[in-house]
């Protein structure tokens, strides 16, 4: 490299890794000794690319906010542009004359985009590197010894953890060389709601940043994680709270990893395991999505394809899940959580999500598209891949005549109604309704359309294919 490409600046482009701390793209930029230009690209329109919800819209305003803070706070600046990646990051390399760019790899339909702009960058002379950073395991490095995807969870995680984590990780730059440049405003963005403006719920209840998410998982580790084993019942705090800041990377899967790892004693080690089980689940979704892009689209298991989803449902009864005003009480505060909070009890999802689609045979399409604009931690994984297990039609699926009673739920989970009273305080009055559906003819009729569905695939052109996924 010569003298002058030493001097000119390095590109870092985050996408949902939004942290100064443990992310190789930035640690390779400021070891390079030249300034940085650290940029976030609002692409709403490249190919792959799925618009952000309105709750993820919200997160991501306050979570550049902090991140322009923390990183003006070690002497460099953050950098907003908008546009298609292809366009934009081309023009902001030439702008600056930059020598390099790094980044972080995404795994959905987006890497395609990456991958044809790491060719076209690198042919004009730049270093271009990527880096993993928001997974344990590079989806590509988790196969059968036949080198196919794992479907199955349990045999998916031992193989995990029989891999083993292979670094730790990396310290935030003690400085950053600032580069100037020109920078749109989040304000010209406008991703905060305005008319109405219905975001006083994740005002009160949301805190994002890097910071923020290190707190939380220190109040997790030291606070919470010993009543863990609570972690299902949705009046008791035991769960970590971390998804949203995971889902923006705010905080490092490998660094919640350490930190459980580094408190661990005989009394903890159980516990941890179970946690740490379940950003194993995270780890299997994304590699699910990496084999499959279209899972927000399309059915995993394709004889779902013949299922008799029932197209007359009223839209009253859809928005009155929405709303959580079903008549059925776990439901209803599952759903208003949902809408002030911006987050939900997973075990409450399941149940909300088991209503709609086998109480109400609505499309899970309908509901992951709904949790995907009200969620604050929505990805691109984790929504439509625990929607379609829900549903039976994923990776790993619950069987469809699992259909979650959700007044069984309440009495196994919740049986003071703690949570119930707290996000639906009209539950011991007289003015409640009544359930929208009943609950066990409508179990029947579940059932009914699952014998459907199997009838159909089996006499398929289709059929020896998609025999395999019933």
């Amino acid at each position: 490299m010569t003298t002058a490409a030493v001097d000119r600046p390095s590109v870092v482009w985050l996408r949902d890794d939004l942290r100064l701390a443990d992310n190789p793209a930035l640690d390779q930029a400021v070891r390079r000794g030249a300034p940085v230009v650290i940029v976030y690209l609002l692409d709403e329109v490249s190919r792959g690319i799925r618009p952000l919800g309105g709750a993820t819209k919200w997160w991501l305003h306050h979570s550049l906010t902090a991140l322009r803070a923390d990183t003006e706070s070690l002497g460099g600046s953050l950098v907003l542009r908008r546009g298609d990646a292809a366009t934009e990051i081309a023009r902001l390399v030439t702008e600056t004359d930059a020598a390099a760019i790094y980044w972080n790899r995404r795994y959905g339909a987006a890497r395609e985009v990456d991958a044809a702009l790491k060719s076209s960058l690198r042919d004009t002379g730049l270093e271009v590197q990527s880096f993993r950073a928001n997974l344990l395991f590079e989806p590509w490095t988790v196969t059968t010894q036949e080198g196919w995807p794992y479907r199955v969870f349990s045999q998916f995680w031992k193989s995990c953890l029989e891999l083993g984590v292979d670094r730790e990780p990396l310290a935030a730059p003690q400085s950053i060389q600032s580069f100037a440049t020109r920078s749109d405003t989040l304000e010209e963005w406008e991703l905060l709601p305005a008319r109405p403006d219905w975001a006083g719920g994740l005002r009160e209840h949301c805190a994002p940043g890097e910071a923020s998410a290190r707190d939380r998982l220190e109040d997790f580790t030291l606070d919470v994680l010993e009543d863990y084993d609570r972690r299902d019942e949705p009046g008791f705090q035991a769960t970590s709270g971390l998804s949203p800041h995971l889902r923006f990377g705010e905080i490092s899967p490998l660094q919640v990893w350490h930190r459980l790892h580094g408190v661990l004693g005989s009394a903890a080690r159980d516990k941890s395991a179970k946690y740490l089980r379940e950003l194993g689940w995270r780890e299997f979704n994304w590699n699910i999505l990496y084999h499959f892009p279209a899972l927000h689209e399309k059915n995993f298991r394709a004889a779902f394809d013949h299922f008799p989803w029932e197209e007359s449902v009223p839209e009253w009864e859809i928005d009155a899940w929405r709303q959580g005003r079903t008549g059925v009480p776990l439901v209803d505060a599952g759903m208003r959580e949902l809408w002030v909070t911006g987050t939900m009890h997973n075990r409450v999802r399941m149940v909300a999500a088991s209503f709609l689609v086998k109480n109400l045979l609505v499309d899970w399409r309908v509901g992951e598209r709904w949790f995907w604009d009200a969620l604050v931690d929505a990805d691109e994984a984790n929504n439509p891949a625990n929607w379609q297990w829900v549903a039976g039609s994923g990776a790993d699926a619950a069987p469809f005549f699992r259909v979650f009673n959700p007044l069984l739920q309440q009495q196994k989970f919740d049986p003071q109604a703690r949570y119930i009273r707290r996000w639906v305080p009209e539950f011991d009055g007289p003015d409640y309704p009544h359930p929208i559906v009943d609950l066990a003819s409508s179990r029947r009729d579940a059932l009914k359309a699952y014998d459907t569905m199997k009838s159909r695939a089996a006499s398929a052109p289709e059929s020896a294919a998609v025999a395999d996924s019933l």
